[in-house]
């Protein structure tokens, strides 16, 4: 025990490689599957060489912006004694960590969808094994790199800012000026994390709209036929969206959730046997045991025949890596904290304790992270009900598409809205009953909780792109029926596990953005934000508006896109003879490169404005107002994520329930029909909502408290100077005086 207490940090990165060993075995696994004959490899290197294409063309753009950036925040870094230059190596480690676990994801996906599309010719069951396998490849690298990432860099930053710095404490500005500097490393991840979210977004659905509207509603052709122009680029921005963008997108949450408990656990006076670190180190042993257990619980993903659920089977390993995550927290809460009370040293006032402050202990701590386990299970649950096939919210999208268009559009903007009401009633009772276990250190160990599964959530998120490549490569090599069967039995279970991952994303970034507030509050200097000051109610507005004008930049960008995809399209077929007698090869490369210069060329304006909209207002009028405008984004950037989410993912099994028939007033429907048309547009519609704009909320929201954590140091001396903050605190001094006269009086 003692070697355990004198080393644990050192076996954090450990975990993290171990991670990184099953990743390795299980990708060559994965690699060594048959790929089919030449006709499956071909297409499989079209949709390889051009996801390759989009990701060589976005680097070279986030490179110049990583370069500028990481030179701003060096010289940042000299202008206050509780951050450091070393930031920017910070920043830069995270960006490049952020983009190569999208790119492993991205790989593997590229080899697994045509492996996938063989093993379906065999067996369901051979094909779950080959898909699931590649999703828990990206599911492992992402958690693998950071908890190695996060992990080593806080070794290097404690022994250099704490162990090494004669008279600090673990409690003072030195660890303070250690985790800020480790904040880099979250901002360089979710900086990454948008701008692939929302690029791999707008490829992804521009090409999705364009194949479509003129494949399927003009042509009249299947969604994969090797006849459409798009259909390649179609297939490629599954993996820079679904896998990239989602692969980076969870590794920005992993690591900010950490990053965020750390920082408040940085408040926490603890009497521990690992040098009063163990609140800071609990949400990094957190993630490791969710690590290891998401390796445990992915062998339990099987099945025997052809009639066994695949969503049962991804249940089963779910929910057997978050029981054991579970358990095993508890023992670890029980041996890392120290018996007896904690409070945070934020409500420490002449060597007292405030009126009114949370004391919590050991077992509030582990409440908290078992309200985080709920949250994100009954997220899951809730968001599978309103998307999934069968279920009442889809259900009434289908009937009305029986009557048109309009009335389908009507339907599912209606379940959306609708189905942001038990998402927030249990975020609400979240961050409640978190918060009644532990304070605000415990809303963020709940977050901490709720991502510790991280590595099989995004393996069963993964897993739906690659079989929807896989069915998408069965019908473009024209394989028997039996083969797209399959293929379509696991894409229609991606579509729902892809829906509840997008729900347990924007859940863990609502709790984490939360905690990332409280600790912007903490290092900002400010005790309270106040809505009743007009500047501040001002910055809450201003804050809610943004996810909208986020949302728009976005899904314009689709349309234009879109648009320009449509033309040449139509151009293709219209100018091209013989694709529709598969006599001539359409142009897909010429798809290909319409989606990827609108998607690197469109990303750029919704990420300056997470980025830049803090700063402004940060500087401009004081912390306390950027606090009411990352209130306002927050409440509205969750709302605005679970809406779009769940609408869009609601529409398009909607849309796919009708390719084994629907009744709908005692008729069946099927592909081809009247309400299968209304659907198809609905679809497109929701298209943007869930794949683009929707699930950048989660990001854009982290992202901005990222940013104004890093900022807070710069903050804090402004609030020390600032003649508005000095005459507002005059006018309360003021107030309160003659409020107490007033009470005397009385």
């Amino acid at each position: 025990m003692d070697f355990l207490n004198n080393y644990l940090i050192y076996l954090i990165p450990v975990i993290g490689l171990i991670g990184i060993i099953a990743m390795a075995v299980k990708a060559a696994w994965v690699t060594k599957q048959d790929a089919g004959d030449g006709d499956m490899a071909q297409l499989a290197g079209y949709i390889a060489d051009g996801a390759m294409a989009f990701l060589r063309a976005e680097w070279k753009i986030l490179s110049y912006f990583v370069i500028v950036a990481g030179i701003l925040l060096a010289w940042s870094g000299t202008t206050v004694a509780t951050s450091s230059p070393v930031i920017a190596i910070s920043f830069l480690i995270g960006a490049f960590l952020s983009a190569f676990a999208g790119f492993l994801g991205m790989r593997i996906a590229t080899k697994a969808n045509v492996r996938t599309t063989q093993a379906a010719r065999s067996s369901l069951a051979k094909a779950l094994k080959v898909s699931f396998t590649g999703g828990t490849v990206m599911g492992l690298g992402v958690a693998g790199l950071a908890i190695i990432g996060l992990g080593s860099l806080f070794i290097v930053f404690y022994t250099m800012y704490v162990k090494n710095v004669a008279g600090s404490t673990v409690n003072g500005e030195d660890m303070a000026k250690a985790l800020d500097v480790l904040a880099g490393f979250s901002l360089g991840a979710e900086s990454i994390a948008l701008f692939a979210r929302v690029g791999g977004g707008i490829y992804t659905k521009a090409a999705d709209v364009g194949a479509d509207l003129v494949g399927k509603v003009e042509a009249g052709i299947p969604e994969d036929d090797v006849r459409n122009p798009a259909t390649i680029a179609d297939n490629v921005g599954d993996n820079v969206g679904d896998v990239a963008g989602m692969g980076a997108d969870l590794f920005g949450s992993y690591v900010a959730t950490m990053l965020a408990t750390m920082v408040l656990g940085r408040e926490i006076v603890s009497h521990d046997a690992f040098g009063g670190i163990a609140p800071v180190l609990l949400p990094m042993v957190i993630a490791g045991l969710g690590l290891i257990f998401s390796i445990i619980g992915a062998a339990f993903v099987k099945i025997k025949s052809e009639t066994d659920s695949v969503q049962k089977a991804l249940n089963m390993g779910n929910w057997a890596s978050i029981i054991l995550t579970a358990i095993a927290t508890y023992f670890v809460v029980q041996w890392m904290l120290p018996a007896g009370e904690f409070h945070m040293s934020r409500d420490e006032v002449n060597g007292g304790i405030k009126a009114g402050s949370l004391i919590f202990t050991k077992d509030g701590v582990f409440m908290s992270i078992v309200v985080g386990l709920v949250v994100g299970t009954l997220m899951s649950i809730i968001t599978e009900y309103y998307t999934a096939m069968g279920k009442r919210p889809v259900l009434s999208i289908i009937r009305q598409s029986s009557t048109g268009h309009a009335t389908n559009i009507i339907g599912g903007l209606a379940v959306g809205m609708e189905s942001t009401v038990l998402p927030i009633l249990v975020l609400a009772s979240g961050i409640y009953g978190s918060y009644h276990f532990a304070g605000l250190y415990g809303v963020a160990i709940a977050a901490a909780g709720m991502m510790a599964t991280t590595a099989m959530q995004l393996a069963i998120d993964a897993f739906g792109p690659i079989a929807d490549n896989a069915g998408g490569i069965a019908e473009m090599s024209r394989l028997p029926e039996e083969v797209r069967h399959r293929t379509d039995n696991l894409d229609a279970v991606g579509n729902t596990t892809a829906a509840t991952g997008k729900g347990f994303a924007i859940a863990s970034a609502a709790l984490t953005s939360l905690a990332l507030f409280a600790a912007f509050v903490g290092v900002a200097g400010i005790e309270h934000i106040d809505i009743y000051k007009a500047d501040v109610l001002a910055g809450l507005f201003v804050g809610g508006m943004i996810p909208f004008i986020f949302s728009a930049l976005c899904i314009s960008a689709v349309g234009r896109a879109a648009m320009a995809m449509v033309e040449e399209v139509r151009r293709q077929f219209r100018e091209i003879p013989g694709i529709m007698e598969y006599k001539a090869k359409p142009e897909y490369e010429k798809c290909v490169a319409i989606s990827t210069k609108a998607s690197i060329r469109e990303m750029v304006a919704p990420g300056l404005i997470a980025l830049i909209t803090p700063i402004i207002i940060g500087f401009a009028f004081g912390p306390e107002v950027l606090g009411g405008l990352l209130a306002g984004v927050t409440v509205s950037g969750v709302l605005m994520g679970i809406f779009q989410s769940n609408a869009g993912g609601a529409w398009d099994n909607a849309k796919k329930s009708f390719e084994k028939g629907v009744e709908i007033n005692g008729e069946i429907h099927y592909k081809k029909s009247d309400p299968h048309k209304a659907s198809v547009t609905g679809d497109t519609v929701g298209d943007p909502f869930k794949d683009t704009s929707g699930p950048s909320m989660n990001i854009l929201i982290k992202l901005m408290s990222i940013v104004s954590l890093v900022i807070a140091p710069h903050l804090n001396h402004l609030v020390d100077t600032s003649p508005r903050i000095q005459r507002e605190l005059h006018r309360q001094s003021i107030n309160t005086h003659v409020i107490i006269k007033t009470d005397k009086n009385l």
